[in-house]
């Protein structure tokens, strides 16, 4: 029986045919390079046998392609070249088009005042973006995913029907760094939270606050620090200042992390045996700083990476997940 006699092949069939992967199709459907003269003739026999066409959406950015994607940042340069983070995802985000018809453009913009970036990004300069760290003021990143093929690096502000994101839980990854404090024996722990404008900082103190509910014990202190080395010293020292004497700190990143440990030491205050810390990220930070960190490891080169493949996917007329969750481990190590 022809395989179209109850519909139209399907890019998944055409792979099995052709015993490829369906990124292999994709890629000579859509042109690209980097397929063996094995596989490409393969993936051709299987078109031709199975009458595959690519579908109307895929055919419609076809024909309008400008193989240019968009990675918009909502901070700025400071922030952006400072955290390791940035680096780990972008990198993922480069492996993973490398392997792509596509070339990968940077916008860094904390704000879009003049609509710069909005109106380059929206007016068929590229085929689709991929937008990371937004906030809850970055307005002018929902005009550009109202237009443009978009897929987010962190669950957005705003979930709507039909938007695309590659994360990680952050609600059980705070949960397990502050078991671990609450499973240590610490009985007065702090946090310092990242910004409550941005997802991550709201789920991470989410789960922070979580899992000392269920341990019967109420937060000593809980400070923002922007996520930045410099805002984790300042937020620390407004607990401490505060006349809390906390005996652990869940410390939402690990770069606010090093500013936390650095103001710690200022103040004579010895980690970790007087004050327990425990990050979040497994960035280079927290082999770097002294003590070692323990922290929670998230797998931000792998984000980066899914991120790319789901946009790719979906410019070649492809239905990819809507939401994917990375896992995420804990890593002990010196401070906690």
């Amino acid at each position: 029986m022809n395989p179209n006699s109850e519909g139209a092949a399907t890019l998944e069939q055409v792979a099995e045919r052709a015993g490829v992967s369906r990124s292999t199709v994709s890629r000579v459907v859509n042109g690209g390079s980097r397929v063996s003269a094995d596989a490409l003739t393969a993936v051709e026999r299987a078109i031709a046998e199975l009458r595959y066409v690519p579908n109307r959406a895929a055919r419609s950015l076809a024909s309008r392609q400008t193989h240019a994607i968009a990675l918009v940042v909502p901070e700025d340069a400071t922030r952006f070249f400072g955290d390791p983070y940035f680096a780990a995802v972008v990198s993922g985000i480069n492996e993973r088009i490398a392997d792509s018809p596509y070339m990968l453009g940077l916008f860094i913009a904390s704000d879009d005042p003049d609509d710069k970036a909005t109106s380059f990004v929206s007016s068929g300069n590229v085929d689709g973006a991929l937008i990371v760290s937004h906030h809850t003021s970055d307005t002018y990143v929902e005009r550009i995913a109202a237009s443009t093929p978009v897929v987010y690096g962190g669950r957005p502000m705003r979930v709507r029907d039909g938007e695309f994101w590659v994360d990680v839980d952050n609600v059980e990854g705070a949960r397990i760094a502050t078991r671990r404090l609450v499973e240590c024996g610490h009985r007065r722990i702090a946090t310092v939270a990242g910004p409550v404008d941005m997802p991550p900082g709201i789920d991470r103190l989410a789960g922070f606050r979580e899992v000392l509910a269920e341990a019967g014990l109420e937060p000593v202190g809980s400070e923002d620090g922007e996520f930045t080395a410099e805002g984790g010293a300042r937020a620390v020292e407004r607990i401490l200042d505060s006349g809390a004497a906390p005996d652990a700190l869940f410390v939402a990143s690990d770069l606010m992390a090093r500013g936390v440990l650095s103001a710690l030491a200022r103040r004579g205050i010895r980690t970790p045996d007087d004050v327990a810390v425990v990050g979040f990220d497994d960035s280079p930070v927290a082999t770097a700083v002294t003590p070692q960190l323990t922290t929670v490891r998230q797998p931000s080169h792998a984000q980066g990476a899914a991120m790319a493949d789901t946009l790719l996917r979906r410019l070649a007329g492809e239905d990819p997940p809507h939401e994917t969750l990375l896992p995420l481990e804990l890593v002990v190590r010196a401070s906690g």
